[in-house]
């Protein structure tokens, strides 16, 4: 076993990237039905910058359960260092993936070791390495979730419905909206893994990473209105949100759907005279699931596009670059 303190970084108080401190801390003790993980690479989030901003309450919770001292994150790649009397099939020395104790900010990720649930676990494919499989989990499962299988039953913060997948087939056209980001080229990768039609919108330099995830028609937004250049879409996925999300609904056929993966605003007399559906889910932990995106990604289907890589210790700085916007694909820190 190792010692029983670790490199980790820590929230003492909430504020800008400066508020990252790279901390020593106490190895967690993995508790029943958990594994301990020795991390190799982290992937970073906007639940990350969230509660680095002061947000402590997680949607569909009643009250904040973080105490400072916090160490944020969830998206980890490492190797199982020690494994709960009660785990059933994983053994030390496996390499892993997860999204771990999401919704909820107890992930501890951003840490040379974290206590992990093995429910959110899968085993990393051969094929990818800590970095890949690390930007993996949690833009990974909220594609997933949003368009292939919700796979579970708690109610969503959002919305009273259940979100209910769109069923795709060739005739099945999908524009993403924020398709360079993280969930976005996951999102493009897997409604064109379904036959469908893709089109994806984002600033002109992510034109060619576009098309090279499959992409049938790219449109800057930066240039053009998407709304004034496309019309009769079954589905739009939009991963950016705000004010301005509701213009994607002129784009869609009468009886089609826009997937919100933030918050946005929407009128719900103009939805109901477009003859539209919008729904939203918030993504939770799920290995099972996670290990059919791990056949996928180690088959070539799918792949995990790296923005920057940054260590551990700099972990203000991989902030830094996630506020300056226009990723493509994701923000990742390794661990030495």
């Amino acid at each position: 076993m190792p010692t029983h303190t670790m490199r980790a970084i820590r929230l003492h108080e909430h504020g800008g990237p400066e508020v990252l401190r790279y901390d020593e801390a106490p190895i967690p003790e993995p508790g029943p039905g958990e594994v301990l993980v020795r991390v190799h690479a982290v992937g970073i989030n906007p639940p990350d910058w969230y509660l680095r901003g002061g947000m402590t309450t997680m949607p569909g919770e009643t009250e904040s359960t973080v105490a400072l001292p916090v160490i944020p994150g969830t998206d980890v790649s490492g190797v199982v260092e020690a494994v709960a009397a009660d785990v059933d099939g994983l053994a030390v020395g496996d390499e892993v993936f997860g999204l771990l104790r999401f919704p909820s900010f107890h992930g501890s990720a951003y840490a040379e070791y974290v206590a992990a649930r093995a429910s959110d676990l899968a085993r990393k494919p051969a094929g990818l390495d800590h970095v890949h499989a690390a930007g993996t989990p949690m833009a990974g499962l909220t594609a997933w979730q949003f368009l292939i299988e919700v796979g579970h039953d708690h109610p969503s913060p959002f919305q009273q419905a259940r979100h209910r997948p769109t069923a795709f087939d060739a005739d099945t056209t999908v524009l993403v909206n924020g398709a360079a980001g993280g969930v976005g080229h996951f999102a493009v990768q897997l409604a064109k893994w379904k036959g469908a039609r893709v089109v994806a919108v984002a600033s002109g330099a992510h034109e060619s990473f576009l098309s090279g995830l499959g992409a049938d028609q790219f449109i800057d937004y930066t240039k053009s209105r998407p709304e004034e250049l496309v019309h009769d879409i079954d589905l739009v996925l939009d991963a950016v949100g705000g004010p301005d999300s509701s213009r994607f609904l002129r784009t869609l056929k009468r009886g089609g759907s826009q997937f919100a993966v933030l918050p946005g605003d929407f009128d719900a007399e103009e939805t109901a005279k477009l003859g539209v559906t919008v729904s939203s889910a918030q993504v939770r932990s799920n290995g099972a699931q996670l290990a059919e995106l791990g056949r996928l990604l180690d088959a070539g289907t799918v792949r995990v596009a790296i923005d920057s890589t940054f260590a551990l210790a700099d972990a203000r700085a991989a902030h830094e670059r996630a506020a300056r916007g226009h990723i493509q694909g994701k923000i990742v820190l390794t661990v030495a």
